[in-house]
């Protein structure tokens, strides 16, 4: 120890450690739910639900049941999905007082894994008075309800499944696996938040939700987080048969779940005093989800099904594969199915449950949720591109910058070394980045991230940013209709590809990502595709403070030359720019263009041999910063304007471009302008073996070499 002089000035102590910001109090919540709502108002709500269900599948009139079903109250073609509907039902009839006597300042967000549960969430929506079926309002009324059930799938408006036009909905169903990881997304840096994910027993084995049941693990440490509680939906059967859970012993479920860290809460919802319990219990075990230790898991053994017809004329319906969609399939025309459909509907006594004027009763409203809460979506600090193209921070910089300002993460497949990020100065990592060799799972975490009004960022390989493909075309199918709601505003998903197969093993060699993303000719696309490491770190700027957007960018890890930064305000804003530097003046004998930094490298080099050996050809270059502008408007509403593309490759004058990704995709973007017979595109080709990184780039005709060879006969042709 070292003595401190007496003439030194005395220093106040350090302030003690923060401690971390305590979760909700939901073991009070569940108590006082329990004290103010009975149990018979949670088995009315579940009723109502059930019947909602029932009904928007059969019936075209007589919705409240209120006299005998005819064979003219029945539709023609019943359609949509009963199976999942009674168990989710379940658990939403008992989350109901549980949100409405939530702690102040929190958030009880329901995931619905399950995509098929559609008539149930637009009966969950009715009750609770948030959807809007007719007049100016969403309220109750027996047109509305009349509207929802003989209206159903609303195939026009609201459709049969779980998507975002249902209110409250915030993850679109039946992407099989993602929900419980993005519903660990949505609690990151959120201690106030809930969420209950639905998950179906099949999508138990499917990759995604098999991987995050450990991906927990992963996240220990790393932050103030909120609470996510699993409930899984194990009643036994998938679409076309038994589940692999079903095949499980009560025993053999306990040791499952507890070996993955969970504590398991097994029931068949037979006793509803029970499950209220037992609801509690999980409640009262629920731990933040960067805390290590058991946390709860609830699993719900109901059949799929139930309540729903048993047999008809001898046919077994419980328990089969009958019970997924529509276990009556023509009631209308078939007198057995008519009085099991009649027998099916009564049970549920729907008068107890209506009244006349379509409300629900009282003893229903008990035990309703009450209104909605949305996460805020904040607004992004300004980027740093925005003070000008020449301050030039590289990418890890940008990260940095981006993450001091809070509500920001970075997620990455075990690949930030490898990719050559610098987030820190020595020591871990910050705890805002997130590793786990898992592409699905870092997505799903960036989904509800960003789902719920926070930034974030996906650094991944090239190659392996490919297995998000269908997460990622779900993804935009949710964002598409979200917006269309008028619920936009969300963070843009962010990938940052910095490990290209141009330097990789024959093994790591896949741009198909982006290709399939630009197939989709989705608005919100773009894929950026900059010419060196600083106009990289400005284009990640931007990405990080945009909105509603699916943006990729495309940047070799490895050092490659700078070039004159002044055409790069407008490779910015138009998507692409003429480079002065290598052009000629006037109208010109080719145009060469290049997307990327090392087709960047390779065409520029090409440029100047070019110059040496055909010093008369008048060469206009272009760099393509997003790919996205090629395509034709409206597809792409950031599409260059034809002035504008004139303006850069002419109108009858030949064009080499050379890209990172296939040259099918962009040549498919060409041809939606009519443009594709004057370009020659040259991008990654399948070798069919291991070759070095010059060998890889000659056999795709992307070297400076085989370049030059093709501008050169580019040339040739066109003068002859």
């Amino acid at each position: 120890m070292i003595a401190t002089s007496h003439l030194e000035p005395a220093t106040d102590p350090a302030p003690p450690p923060a401690s971390p910001p305590a979760i909700p109090d939901w073991t009070l919540a569940a108590r006082q739910a329990a004290d103010a709502v009975p149990d018979q108002a949670i088995d009315a709500f579940w009723r109502a639900l059930n019947y909602l269900s029932a009904a928007q599948l059969y019936l075209l009139d007589n919705p409240r049941l209120a006299r005998p079903l005819r064979r003219a109250d029945i539709k023609e073609n019943p359609s949509g999905h009963w199976g999942v509907c009674p168990p989710v039902n379940y658990l939403l009839a008992h989350l109901g007082p549980l949100t409405a006597w939530r702690p102040v300042d929190s958030e009880l967000l329901v995931l619905h894994g399950a995509g098929h549960a559609g008539p149930a969430a637009l009966a969950h929506a009715y009750l609770n008075g948030t959807l809007h079926l007719t007049g100016k309002e969403p309220g109750w009324s027996m047109p509305d309800l009349r509207a929802l059930i003989t209206g159903f799938p609303h195939t026009e408006r609201f459709g049969g499944e779980i998507t975002p036009l249902l209110p409250g909905v915030r993850h679109t169903g039946g992407q099989l696996g993602p929900a419980l990881a993005i519903a660990q997304g949505m609690v990151l840096d959120a201690p106030h938040r809930l969420v209950v994910p639905l998950i179906g027993d099949g999508e138990l084995e499917t990759g995604a939700t098999a991987a995050a049941w450990l991906a927990r693990r992963a996240l220990f440490g790393s932050g103030h987080h909120g609470t996510v509680l699993p409930v899984v939906l194990a009643n036994g059967l998938k679409m076309g048969g038994p589940s692999l859970v079903a095949g499980m012993s009560t025993d053999e479920m306990h040791a499952y779940f507890t070996g993955l860290g969970y504590a398991p809460l097994i029931d068949d919802g037979t006793d509803l005093p029970a499950f209220r319990r037992l609801l509690a219990n999980a409640f009262d075990q629920l731990r933040p989800l960067g805390e290590a230790g058991p946390q709860p898991v609830i699993v719900l053994t109901m059949p799929k099904g139930h309540t729903g017809p048993v047999q008809v004329s001898g046919q077994q319906i419980a328990g089969t594969p009958a019970v997924h969609k529509t276990p009556l399939k023509n009631p209308a025309h078939n007198d057995a199915e008519l009085a099991e459909l009649a027998a099916w509907l009564s049970s549920y006594r729907s008068p107890e449950l209506f009244t006349t004027q379509g409300r629900p009763t009282d003893v229903v409203r008990q035990a309703l949720p009450g209104p909605l809460t949305e996460p805020e979506t904040g607004q992004p600090p300004a980027p740093p591109a925005a003070r000008g193209t020449r301050s030039r921070p590289d990418v890890s910089a940008v990260i940095r910058e981006r993450a001091a300002h809070g509500a920001f993460r970075l997620f990455s497949p075990d690949e930030i070394a490898s990719n050559r990020l610098r987030l820190s100065d020595d020591g871990p990592l910050p705890d805002w980045t997130v590793e786990i060799l898992n592409e699905e799972i870092c997505h799903s975490w960036l989904q509800g991230y960003t789902e719920t009004g926070r930034d974030a960022l996906l650094a991944t390989y090239e190659s392996f940013a490919a297995v998000n493909t269908s997460l990622l075309v779900q993804h935009l199918k949710h964002r598409r209709l979200r917006y269309r709601t008028g619920h936009g505003g969300l963070p843009s998903v962010n990938y940052l590809i910095t490990s290209l197969g141009w330097r990789n093993t024959y093994t790591h060699q896949n741009p198909g990502l982006v290709s399939s993303m630009l197939d989709t000719e989705d608005s919100f696309v773009h894929v950026y595709t900059p010419a060196d490491a600083t106009r990289a770190a400005a284009v990640l700027s931007v990405m990080l403070a945009s909105r509603d957007r699916v943006n990729f960018l495309i940047t070799d890890k490895h050092p490659s030359p700078s070039f004159p930064p002044d055409p790069f305000r407008e490779e910015l804003t138009d998507g692409a720019a003429v480079w002065p530097q290598l052009s000629h003046r006037g109208i010109p004998d080719i145009v060469l263009a290049s997307a990327g930094n090392v087709p960047a490298r390779e065409l520029t080099a090409a440029v100047a041999a070019l110059r040496r050996s055909r010093p008369e050809a008048k060469i206009r270059y272009v760099h393509v910063n997003d790919l996205a502008v090629l395509g034709p408007a409206p597809h792409w509403p950031n599409a260059l304007n034809e002035s504008a593309f004139t303006r850069l490759f002419g109108n009858d004058t030949p064009v080499l471009m050379a890209v990172p990704t296939y040259a099918s995709t962009v040549r498919a973007l060409l041809a939606a302008r009519g443009e594709a017979h004057r370009f020659q595109v040259v991008g990654y080709q399948e070798p069919g073996r291991p070759l070095p990184p010059e060998g890889l780039l000659e056999h795709c005709g992307l070297s400076a070499t085989t370049l030059g060879a093709q501008a050169a006969h580019l040339l040739k042709e066109s003068s002859s």
